[in-house]
């Protein structure tokens, strides 16, 4: 129970002993002017039954006014619901969109590596052959150089001989 409710509480027991202490006040018929009409009535009884109109009027302001802010709360939380959820497909929406940026990103760089690769595999086969041919014609070169060598040889030991 909230202070405000305590202190309303303890105010009505206090209304409700001062009332029952001098009932006999409050029930004694007195000559009231109503505008234009004189009548007799209990004043205490007139003044409690005021209070208690006052009182269930303000009882019935303040559960109007919760059951309204109750009801704004619960509008504000669909609201706010609604735009949690349009944040996340937002997000989500983002994601699948760099995903895919990212995606295609690596493909690229993956055709460009396969491209680099298959140009530098070319480049390797070609410079082997090239090799492969300046070996064979170094070998030639080779030969035919100790071939000349030993016909000269030969020839020298013919005349020389």
């Amino acid at each position: 129970m909230g202070m405000r409710s305590l202190v309303a509480l303890l105010l009505l027991v206090a209304l409700a002993a001062f009332a029952a202490a001098n009932w006999g006040a409050f029930t004694a018929p007195t000559e009231l002017t109503l505008g234009v009409v004189r009548v007799h009535w209990p004043l205490g009884l007139l003044m409690l039954g005021l209070c208690a109109l006052l009182l269930l009027g303000l009882g019935g302001l303040a559960l109007w006014v919760h059951a309204r802010s109750l009801m704004d709360l619960r509008r504000q939380l669909r609201e706010q619901q609604a735009l949690r959820e349009r944040a996340d497909n937002a997000d989500s929406s983002r994601l699948a969109q760099l995903q895919s940026t990212v995606q295609a990103g690596f493909d690229g760089l993956s055709r460009t590596l396969d491209a680099w690769q298959r140009q530098l595999g070319e480049r390797i086969d070609s410079l082997q052959s090239e090799q492969a041919r300046h070996v064979a014609q170094s070998a030639n070169d080779l030969a035919a150089a100790l071939a000349d060598v030993e016909r000269r040889v030969a020839e020298a030991l013919r005349r020389g001989g």
